[in-house]
């Protein structure tokens, strides 16, 4: 059974920092495209970040630019969200997907979303 659970969401002043886990099971890790998409009720669902697993090659949307990094821990299928000085406009229900290869197709899988609250 595939699985993508998230992890590491929470509430954080503006400024602060969060690190998001999405632990990958039922699929062979090192083959796929892991990204970050959020959601705030009433929006689109928008990109994150994205990183390949094979070649570590990674993406990330304009406004998340020098704030957070995408990484993976290969050993462990888990890949992580480190997001540093946080704003309120990042509000949003994180989500991991997963892709085969590739960061720009279609995702297969999803996970169920972990709550990120950034204060003002």
């Amino acid at each position: 059974e595939v699985q993508l659970v998230e992890s590491g969401g929470g509430l954080v002043q503006a400024g602060g920092s969060l690190r998001l886990s999405c632990a990958a099971s039922g699929f062979t890790f090192d083959r796929y495209a892991i990204a970050w998409f959020r959601r705030v009720p009433g929006k689109e669902r928008e990109a994150v970040s994205c990183i390949q697993i094979s070649d570590g090659s990674t993406i990330y949307e304009d406004s998340v630019k020098g704030r957070f990094t995408i990484s993976s821990d290969n050993a462990k299928s888990t890949v992580y969200l480190q997001m540093n000085s946080l704003k309120p406009e990042d509000t949003a229900t994180y989500y991991c997907a997963a892709a085969l290869e590739y960061c720009d197709v279609g995702m297969d899988y999803w996970g169920k979303g972990t709550l990120v609250t950034v204060s003002s």
